[in-house]
C-alpha cells in the first residue's frame, strides 16, 4: 500500500476545483500535460459552474476523455427512452487496463457469479453514479471534473489510486430528465441569473426534470427494473459487481451536505462490515469538509431499509452503498439565496460533490485489499451460511403460469438463482396466504428459490414474508414481498427443500382443441398482464372479442368468468384470414388458445348467450398535467405504452373539458388537486359519466370525489381527536406514526363474480401508502368488489390508529351513475410499475366494467 500524505491530498482535491494556487510539482505537471487531453473548461469553453452543460456536450466531453487518456475506456451500455446514450467510463491504470477483463472476471468469481478460482490481477471496484434525478443537475457537472482528474495521465495522485482501484463512472443515469431541466433553465434564465427564490428560474413547471421520460423515479427502481434505463444499467452492473457504489443527489436549498453513515433503520441483512466502512468513508469526507469549513450532516433522514434505492440495492449486492446529498436541486439554478442569506452557487455545489467523490476513491484505494476480502466474505457466507430462518422459498404457479413466468423474469434481472420443483409433495414453512407455520403442498413446476446462493441476501430481502422493522421512522415503504406483489401463493420453507429440475418454460401458444384449422371460436383464459396485452392488440386491430361473465365448461375444458371468446361470427369480414391472424397474435403474446367447433357448451351459457358480452375497444384517456402528481400520471402512461401495449390519450388538465371528453370512453384520474378538486370539475365529470362515460379514479382522485354528490364514495372516520392530549415536542415525529403507514401490505377479499374481480382471485394483496380509508359503498350505491375486513397488515409497518380506520373498508369497487360507471381504487394499483397484482383489476376497469 502506498503512503499518501492526507494534507497534500486535501489540498489537491480542493485546489483543482476551486482554482487555488497549486504546489509547484502539481503546476509543473499541468504545464506539461499532453495537449490531446483537455480539461472541461478547455473543451467546453467555460468554467464548470458558469452554466449547465447540455447532455450532448457531456457525451462529447466524456468521449473526448476516453479517446485522449490511456486511463479511460468508454462503453455505451444502452439508450434512454428518448434515444440519448447511456455511458459508462472505466478508469484504471494503463497496466490494469491491459488486464481489465481478467480483473472483472476475478471479481465475479469472488461473488460466485463466474466459474473458476480467483487468481491473477485484482482491484477494488468503485462505481460512481450521477444524476439519477434529472434536475439534481450538479451531479453531471461534478462528474466531468472527477473524470478529468482521474483520467489525467500526469496527475500522479490519482494515478496512485488507479493502481489499486478500477473506477466505473456513469455521468448521467437519467439523461432525459436532465435535459428537460437544463433546456427549461436555459430558456428561462436571463443574461444575469437571479439569486432570488421568487424568480421563475427557481420554480420548475410540471412535470419538472426529476423523473425520466415516463415520469418514473429511477432511484426507486433498482430492485424492480421496470424502466428501460434501469434494466440496461442492471445488466452492466452485474458484469462488474462493484465493491463501493455512490449515488450522487441533491436535496433542499437550505440543507447542508449529507454523506454516510446512513440513518436508522438499517435493514437487518446489512453486515457489520458494511456499516463500519460507511463510517470510515464518512470520516474521510468529514476531514476534507472540515478543512474547508463546509457544513454537513450524517446519520439522519436517509435510512437503509427500502431495497429500491441506489444505496440500498448495491448494499444487498455486497457493495458499500451510499447516497451523497448536496443542497440545491432544481430550485437552485446557477445561484440562489438561502434561508441564512448566503448565496449558494453551482460552483459551490460542484466543489462539494467532487470533493466527496474523490475522497471516497481515496479511502477505497487505501483499503483496496480489505475491501476485496470483505466482498469475498460477503458472498461466501451468503452461500455457506445464508441469513434468516428459511432454507428457501417456493412460489406456487398460477393456472396459466403467466404470473410465475413474470416472477422468474424479475429474478433473472436480479441474477437470483431459482429452479422448478421436480414433483408433487409437501414442505414445512410459513404460508404467505395465512401467515402461519404449516405443512404446505407444492407441485411440479412451482418455482423454488434456495437461500444458499450468491444472491442470498437480496433474495431474502425481496422474498421474505415479513420485513423486520427496527425503527418505523423510515423514508419509504416497509414491505414489498414479491409473492404478494405478483398475487401468488408461496411458502417460506424452514425444512428440507424439494428436489428441482429444469427451468421456467414458456407455455405453448397453440394449444388447439378439436376445432382444427378452422374454428367456430377461440377461447382463452383471463388472469394476467399478458392476457391484457393480448386483448389490447385484438381490440386495437379491430377483432370482435366477447367476455364470458359466468363460468362455463366446453369440450372438456373449464373456464372461469372473465374468459375471452373470439368468435368467427364477429369477424366475418376477415374471411379466410381469421384463423391465421388470431393464431399469429396469440403466438406473439404466447397465449394458449382453445379452438372450438361449436358454440353449444357442455355446462353454463352458450357462446351466443347475452351473458357473453361483446367488448367494445375503448378510447382511453388519461388526465395529465399540473397540479397532478407526475409519478402517478407516469405509472398509468407507462402501463398502457409498455405493459398493456394499448393506446392512451393524455389530455392536459387545461384542455380537459366536456368537449374534449366527447369521444372518450374511459377516463383515468390518477389523482386530483388544485383547480381539479373543485365543484365545477366534479360536476363536469359527473355529467360525462351520466352520458355513458367510464371513470377510473385512483388514490387521491378517489379521496377528492368523496362526499360530493353524485359520487357515493365516503372516507372512513379518522377516530377520536387526540390533539388535546399532552405530548412531548421531541416525540412529535414518532407520535405521528400512530396514524400513518409508510407502505404496508394488506390481505383483501375479492368478489370474483363481478367484472372488476375477474381473474384477480379470491385474495388480493393491497399496498397501502397512506392512512386514507374508504368506507364501504352502501348497497343501493354500488358494489364493494375488494374489501378489507380488518386493518392489520400482513407485513410492513402501520400505526395502530391507521389500522383501526382500515377495518371494514373498500379497496376497489364500482358505482353506476346514469348510463356510466365509476370505478374507485382506494389506493394505487400500479405502484411504481412493479405491483403486478394490481394490473389485473385495473385492466378489468378499463376493458370490462360498464361494457
Amino acid at each position: 500500500m502506498h503512503a499518501r500524505p492526507h494534507v497534500a491530498a486535501a489540498f489537491l482535491i480542493v485546489a483543482l476545483i476551486m482554482g487555488i494556487s497549486q504546489p509547484a510539482s502539481v503546476a509543473q505537471n499541468a504545464a506539461t500535460a499532453p495537449a490531446t487531453l483537455q480539461s472541461p473548461k478547455a473543451y467546453l469553453g467555460y468554467d464548470l459552474g458558469q452554466q449547465f452543460t447540455p447532455h450532448h456536450r457531456v457525451v462529447d466531453y466524456v468521449r473526448h476523455v476516453a479517446e485522449a487518456s490511456p486511463r479511460v475506456t468508454l462503453q455505451q451500455y444502452g439508450m434512454s427512452v428518448e434515444g440519448r446514450p447511456l455511458l459508462l467510463a472505466t478508469l484504471a491504470s494503463p497496466e490494469n487496463h491491459d488486464q481489465i477483463d481478467a480483473i472483472r472476471k476475478n471479481n465475479l468469481r469472488r461473488a460466485g457469479m463466474a466459474d473458476g478460482r480467483v487468481q491473477g490481477p485484482s482491484a477494488a471496484v468503485v462505481w460512481l453514479s450521477y444524476n439519477v434525478h434529472g434536475n439534481e443537475s450538479v451531479s453531471t457537472e461534478a462528474a466531468m471534473q472527477t473524470l478529468f482528474e482521474m483520467a489525467d495521465p500526469l496527475n500522479d495522485r490519482t494515478g496512485e489510486w488507479l493502481s489499486d482501484t478500477v473506477i466505473l463512472l456513469d455521468p448521467c443515469l437519467n439523461p432525459d430528465g436532465r435535459e428537460r431541466y437544463v433546456q427549461w433553465y436555459k430558456r428561462t434564465v436571463g443574461r444575469t441569473p437571479s439569486a432570488r427564490q421568487i424568480a421563475r428560474e427557481h420554480n420548475e413547471p410540471w412535470p419538472n426534470g426529476r423523473s425520466n421520460h415516463y415520469y418514473f423515479d429511477l432511484n426507486r427502481d433498482w430492485a424492480w427494473g421496470v424502466q428501460p434505463e434501469t434494466q440496461q444499467r442492471l445488466a452492466v452492473y452485474h458484469e462488474w459487481m462493484p465493491h463501493v457504489h455512490v449515488d450522487f443527489h441533491e436535496q433542499g436549498i437550505n440543507d447542508p451536505y449529507y454523506f454516510a453513515p446512513a440513518a436508522d433503520p438499517f435493514h437487518e441483512d446489512i453486515t457489520d462490515w458494511q456499516r463500519s466502512f460507511q463510517f470510515a468513508i464518512g470520516r474521510n469526507n468529514a476531514r476534507y469538509f472540515d478543512q474547508n469549513g463546509w457544513l454537513y450532516f450524517t446519520r439522519e433522514v436517509f435510512d437503509l431499509f427500502y431495497p429500491g434505492y441506489g444505496d440500498t440495492w448495491p448494499i444487498f449486492n455486497g457493495a458499500i452503498g451510499m447516497t451523497y446529498e448536496q443542497g440545491g436541486s432544481g430550485r437552485a439554478g446557477l445561484k440562489v439565496i438561502t434561508a441564512t442569506g448566503d448565496t449558494l452557487t453551482l460552483g459551490d455545489r460542484i466543489a462539494h460533490h467532487h470533493t466527496a467523490g474523490m475522497s471516497t476513491i481515496e479511502v477505497a484505494a487505501e483499503n483496496h485489499q480489505t475491501v476485496q476480502e470483505e466482498f469475498s466474505r460477503y458472498y461466501q457466507t451468503a452461500q455457506q451460511n445464508p441469513p434468516g430462518e428459511y432454507s428457501g422459498f417456493v412460489i406456487k404457479s398460477d393456472a396459466s403460469g403467466d404470473r410465475l413466468r413474470a416472477v422468474a423474469a424479475h429474478l433473472d434481472r436480479q441474477k437470483i438463482e431459482y429452479g422448478r420443483v421436480a414433483e408433487d409433495g409437501t414442505v414445512s414453512g410459513l404460508r404467505y396466504e395465512t401467515g402461519e407455520m404449516d405443512r404446505a403442498n407444492v407441485s411440479a413446476g412451482d418455482l423454488l428459490v434456495p437461500a444458499a446462493q450468491p444472491k442470498s441476501r437480496l433474495a431474502k430481502v425481496l422474498l421474505e414474508p415479513r420485513t423486520t422493522i427496527i425503527d418505523s421512522l423510515t423514508y419509504d415503504i416497509t414491505s414489498w414481498g414479491l409473492p404478494y406483489a405478483y398475487g401468488l401463493e408461496a411458502v417460506a420453507v424452514t425444512g428440507d427443500l424439494p428436489a428441482t429440475s429444469g427451468s421456467i418454460g414458456e407455455a405453448s401458444s397453440r394449444q388447439m382443441g378439436e376445432g382444427g384449422e378452422s374454428s367456430y371460436a377461440y377461447i382463452t383464459r383471463w388472469g394476467s398482464r399478458a392476457d391484457a396485452r393480448f386483448l389490447g392488440e385484438l381490440l386495437h386491430q379491430g377483432f370482435g372479442v366477447r367476455l364470458a361473465t359466468q363460468p362455463f365448461e366446453h369440450e372438456g375444458q373449464s373456464y372461469d368468468a372473465g374468459a375471452l371468446i373470439i368468435p368467427r361470427a364477429d369477424n366475418l369480414e376477415m374471411e379466410d384470414a381469421f384463423d391465421r391472424e388470431v393464431r399469429r397474435i396469440a403466438s406473439k403474446h404466447n397465449r394458449a388458445l382453445h379452438g372450438v367447433a361449436s358454440g353449444f357448451v357442455d355446462r353454463g351459457s352458450d357462446l351466443g348467450s347475452s351473458s357473453v358480452r361483446p367488448i367494445k375497444a375503448p378510447h382511453v384517456a388519461l388526465l395529465s398535467g399540473s397540479p397532478l402528481s407526475p409519478y402517478r400520471v407516469g405509472e398509468v402512461w407507462y402501463a398502457f405504452d409498455h405493459q398493456f401495449e394499448y393506446p392512451v390519450t393524455l389530455i392536459d388538465t387545461d384542455d380537459a373539458d366536456a368537449r374534449a371528453l366527447e369521444d372518450v370512453d374511459v377516463l383515468v384520474l390518477p389523482n386530483l388537486a388544485g383547480d381539479w378538486d373543485s365543484k365545477e370539475k366534479r360536476s363536469m365529470l359527473a355529467e360525462w359519466v351520466r352520458e355513458g362515460g367510464r371513470l377510473v379514479t385512483m388514490g387521491g382522485a378517489t379521496k377528492a370525489l368523496a362526499g360530493h354528490t353524485p359520487f357515493a364514495i365516503e372516507m372512513a372516520s379518522h377516530g377520536a381527536d387526540t390533539t388535546a392530549v399532552p405530548r412531548r415536542y421531541a416525540d412529535r415525529s414518532r407520535d405521528a406514526l400512530t396514524s400513518a403507514t409508510p407502505g404496508s401490505i394488506h390481505r383483501a377479499s375479492v368478489d370474483t363474480s363481478h367484472p372488476l374481480g375477474f381473474g384477480v382471485g379470491e385474495t388480493y394483496y393491497a399496498l397501502k401508502r397512506s392512512d386514507d380509508a374508504v368506507s364501504y359503498l352502501k348497497a343501493d350505491d354500488g358494489w364493494n368488489v375488494a374489501t378489507l375486513a380488518d386493518g392489520e397488515p400482513v407485513t410492513g409497518f402501520m400505526g395502530h390508529e391507521a389500522q383501526d380506520r382500515l377495518d371494514e373498508t373498500l379497496v376497489f369497487g364500482t358505482q353506476s351513475i346514469g348510463d356510466g360507471t365509476v370505478v374507485y381504487f382506494s389506493g394505487n394499483p400500479l405502484f411504481r410499475g412493479f405491483w403486478y397484482g394490481g394490473f389485473i383489476p385495473f385492466a378489468n376497469a378499463v376493458f370490462f366494467v360498464g361494457q
